[in-house]
């Protein structure tokens, strides 16, 4: 189980120099702020998949990094199965799996020695990484490509190599930002297919995506992220119902329109 409550989180601007007023990092921004979480609340149960949507820069990637330990939240906290993660980081770490849509890959190293830096990181006994290695190249199509370097493969395989990295060492919690991007049809199947299955093994899954047909086939709840705020959490049927629409896209967003006018009327 992971929940957040009342994340907020304020990042402060530091200005450099540059040749005009209007370029960005400009010097008189020294010391502003922002505010790129402003209030996101919600909860995801074992054997659940939540999916977190909303306008770029809503401030999905900011939740998903504090979720994961990555960021600390200027208030506001998580809790895991049932403990304060901020008391307990690193044993809560190793329950996460986490892929951030800004993680790269070491160039020089082949698919499988990066899957294996990152087994060993976790502490996996050799046989044990061996095989779940295997299972998770097998699965995701990767065997023609696991003694290839990195920097020759192509975007798609690079993502297949992330998520393979984040579900090495089993965690309970899997936090995905942005999963699917640069894969194919056919391999969007087998991991959405594979999230289907670690749901019933009771796994806990978090991921933000753009796609809302995957939310609408594999998630049990839905949270909307706008302006830093968790505007709506809930099941896809009851945006629906709330908005007045049918489709779960016009639905999204009317949810967006909605939270600009109260806003704009505030």
């Amino acid at each position: 189980m992971i929940e957040a409550k009342g994340l907020e989180k304020v990042f402060k601007i530091k200005g450099k120099r540059g040749n005009g007023a209007a370029e960005a990092g400009d010097p008189r921004d020294e010391g502003k702020v922002f505010r790129a979480l402003r209030g996101v609340s919600f909860r995801c149960d074992k054997g659940m998949v939540l999916g977190l949507v909303g306008p770029n820069g809503a401030g999905k990637t900011t939740t998903l990094r504090i979720l994961s330990t990555a960021l600390t939240p200027t208030k506001g906290g998580i809790i895991i199965d049932g403990e304060d993660y901020s008391l307990f980081p690193n044993e809560i770490r190793r329950r996460i799996g986490f892929l951030s849509g800004t993680t790269g890959l070491y160039p020089r190293l082949t698919a499988k020695e990066m899957v294996q830096y990152f087994g060993r990181l976790h502490g996996m006994e050799s046989k044990h990484l061996n095989r779940r290695m295997d299972e998770l190249f097998e699965r995701f199509g990767m065997l023609d490509y696991v003694n290839e370097r990195n920097d020759k493969l192509s975007t798609g395989m690079k993502q297949k190599v992330n998520i393979v990295r984040t579900l090495v060492h089993d965690p309970s919690i899997f936090i995905f930002d942005e999963p699917t991007t640069g894969l194919d049809i056919m391999s969007v199947g087998v991991f959405l297919d594979f999230l289907s299955e670690s749901k019933h093994q009771n796994k806990t899954i978090i991921f933000s995506t753009h796609s809302l047909h995957e939310v609408e086939t594999l998630c049990d709840q839905v949270v909307i992220i706008n302006r830093g705020i968790s505007s709506f959490a809930g099941t896809s049927a009851m945006l629906k119902q709330e908005t007045g629409e049918t489709a779960l896209e016009r639905a999204f967003a009317r949810r967006i329109r909605q939270d600009e006018e109260m806003e704009g009327a505030a």
